[in-house]
C-alpha cells in the first residue's frame, strides 16, 4: 500500500514538473502583436487576469494546452500543441479565450489543432515582457524597384514586297520572251543586239513580277515600353540609439523614433 502511494506521489510529482515547464504566451492582437499574457500553470478564469476574451494570437513554448472560450473549462475548448498561432479566427477562438491548462503529452484529443508555424515570425515584434524605448531617426532613403516594362501586342500593315525574293522563275521566263522579241527586230548584227537587249530587259521586269505588286498584309507586332518606377519597395531608415548608429529597412515611413528593445532592436 505505502509502495503504491509512493508511485501516486511520484508520477504526481513528474506532472507537476512537466506542466510547470510549459509555458503559453497569448497575444491581444493577430500576428504576434499587442499587449501579452503568459502563464505555465492553469488559469480557471482569464478575468483574473484582465486578459478574458482578448486573446488573438498564441505562441506556445512547451507542453501541449487547453484553451475553452468558458470560464473553468467550458464551453467549445481546443487543444494547441507546441508553435506558433499567428491567428485564432480559423479556429473559431479570436477574442473568445476564458480559461487554460495544460494537459497530458500522451493522451490524444479528437479537437486538437496542429500548429501552423513551428516558430514564431516575429523578427521585429516585441517581446513578453520586452521593455521598449525611442530611438531617434536620423535619416530615411525611400528605395524603388526596377522600371517597370510595359508590352502590347498591336495589328500593323506590311508590304508584300518587304517580304518577297526576286522571282528567279520570272526572269528566265522574261529573257526568253524578251530574247524573242528582240530577235524579230532588224537584221544581222542589228537582229543581235536586239536579241541581247530583250533578253536583259525581260530578265530584268520578269525578276520584279509580283515584288512590288501593291499587295500587303497583316502581322502582330510585339510592343514595349520602358517606364520609371516611383513606388517604393522599402524605407532604409538609419537609427541612433544610445550613441550607436543603427540601419533598418521597414516597410513603411517611419515617424521621428522608433521603437526598439535595450539592444537597439526594432520593435513594433
Amino acid at each position: 500500500m505505502k509502495q503504491q502511494v509512493k508511485i501516486m506521489l511520484g508520477v504526481s510529482s513528474l506532472l507537476l514538473v512537466a506542466h510547470a515547464s510549459a509555458e503559453i504566451v497569448f497575444y491581444e492582437s493577430e500576428g504576434f502583436r499587442g499587449r501579452t499574457f503568459s502563464t505555465n500553470v492553469q488559469q480557471n478564469n482569464f478575468r483574473n487576469s484582465g486578459f478574458n476574451d482578448l486573446a488573438s494570437s498564441v505562441v506556445i513554448s512547451s507542453g501541449r494546452w487547453e484553451v475553452c472560450d468558458d470560464a473553468n473549462f467550458g464551453g467549445r475548448c481546443m487543444i494547441l500543441s507546441k508553435g506558433s498561432y499567428d491567428t485564432l479566427s480559423g479556429m473559431g477562438m479570436n477574442n473568445r479565450v476564458s480559461s487554460v491548462r495544460p494537459i497530458s503529452s500522451r493522451r490524444r484529443y479528437d479537437n486538437e489543432m496542429e500548429a501552423p508555424m513551428s516558430r514564431p515570425n516575429y523578427e521585429y515584434r516585441r517581446r513578453p515582457n520586452e521593455g521598449v524605448y525611442e530611438a531617434q531617426v536620423t535619416s530615411v532613403r525611400a528605395v524603388v524597384g526596377p522600371p517597370n516594362e510595359r508590352c502590347w501586342i498591336e495589328r500593323q500593315q506590311v508590304s508584300q514586297g518587304e517580304r518577297s525574293e526576286p522571282n528567279v522563275g520570272g526572269a528566265i521566263a522574261g529573257a526568253l520572251i524578251g530574247g524573242i522579241l528582240g530577235h524579230q527586230v532588224g537584221g544581222g548584227t542589228g537582229r543581235d543586239l536586239a536579241t541581247a537587249g530583250g533578253a536583259v530587259a525581260g530578265g530584268a521586269l520578269g525578276a520584279n513580277v509580283g515584288r512590288n505588286g501593291g499587295n500587303t498584309y497583316e502581322r502582330d507586332v510585339r510592343r514595349c515600353q520602358t517606364t520609371a518606377n516611383t513606388t517604393p519597395q522599402y524605407w532604409d531608415v538609419t537609427y541612433n540609439y544610445r550613441g550607436r548608429e543603427h540601419r533598418v529597412q521597414m516597410s513603411s515611413p517611419p515617424g521621428s523614433t522608433i521603437a526598439v528593445n535595450r539592444n537597439g532592436e526594432p520593435r513594433q
